[in-house]
């Protein structure tokens, strides 16, 4: 794509010409079209429901997936979605005025879930599990409508690092966020197209390109949630040994069922040795040991 202002999408306009941002910009879009080619997200007369929370991520993605199809790279029609979830304070104008500048086809959906969550929540328990089944839900219902076959959603490798660490100190299970899956009922797909991206390359690009950042005021105001503690260790130890993190993310793809303990994944009952082939003896320069009677 050539940064002329007549020949690129509007969602890339102004972007910075220094030679960091153009590294930058290039690495996002190499690791996302490699997680969506890795993957296999890109099905025939496929419609993608993206979703925007309006934070450094979800913008991240909305431009990275632009410039792959800008590019002819990915063939697919994308509807971009904000759910606003009726926060106290939420700025409801910010997205669809973007979107609108943007040039981009979207739909914004109002569903007061803040108000169900506050509600159903006990008092010092953390709202996240609550509103994301909410939020899910709702968005599944919207993409159907839109006749969308997939909901694309901004989760990037730190989430998915961080959620693997979660499940692993307090769920007591090796799972994380996959790439792709398929929903419950069987009829949409949802994908990850940032799960190989950082979360750190999502807030330089989208501070670079001076996109409107909307905070999350409901589980950002809560404090000592396991997210945050999962977050600070690996900082720590990113500190301590700068590239641990993505260490960590590849070891989620080089798995070895054999070396872990798990029998539905691997047949520890069924495992037996080889036998060891029948050779000649070498009569010349052996000592034939004499059998047991």
């Amino acid at each position: 794509m050539l940064d002329d202002l007549d020949d690129i999408h509007p969602l890339f306009h102004g972007a910075p010409s220094t030679t960091e941002f153009k590294k930058l910009r290039k690495r996002i879009i190499r690791n996302v079209r490699e997680a969506i080619e890795q993957y296999g997200m890109v099905e025939r007369g496929a419609k993608w429901l993206v979703c925007l929370s309006g934070g450094k991520d979800s913008y991240t993605m909305l431009a990275a997936l632009y410039e792959l199809k800008w590019r002819g790279m990915l063939p697919v029609e994308l509807v971009a979605c904000n759910l606003d979830q009726g926060q106290p304070g939420f700025p409801a104008t910010v997205l669809p005025e973007f979107l609108e500048r943007m040039q981009v086809p979207h739909r914004i959906e109002y569903q007061d879930t803040y108000s169900i969550v506050m509600d159903k929540v006990p008092q010092g328990r953390t709202f996240c599990a609550l509103c994301s089944r909410l939020r899910r839900g709702n968005l599944y219902r919207i993409a159907r409508e839109e006749g969308c076959t997939a909901v694309v959603l901004g989760h990037h490798r730190d989430d998915i690092l961080e959620t693997f660490f979660m499940n692993l100190f307090h769920g007591g299970r090796l799972a994380t966020m996959p790439p792709k899956l398929v929903n419950e009922e069987g009829d949409l797909f949802v994908y990850r197209p940032l799960a190989h991206v950082a979360e750190e390359d999502c807030e330089r690009f989208a501070r670079a390109m001076n996109y409107p950042i909307i905070p999350c005021d409901l589980c950002g105001s809560q404090d000592g949630l396991q997210r945050q503690q999962v977050k600070q260790i690996l900082d720590g130890w990113e500190k301590n040994s700068p590239g641990r993190r993505q260490v960590m993310f590849k070891a989620l793809t080089n798995i070895r069922p054999s070396h872990m303990m798990d029998p539905k994944l691997f047949d520890f009952l069924g495992l037996s040795l080889t036998e060891r082939p029948e050779t000649e003896p070498n009569t010349e320069n052996s000592i034939e040991i004499p059998k047991l009677r």
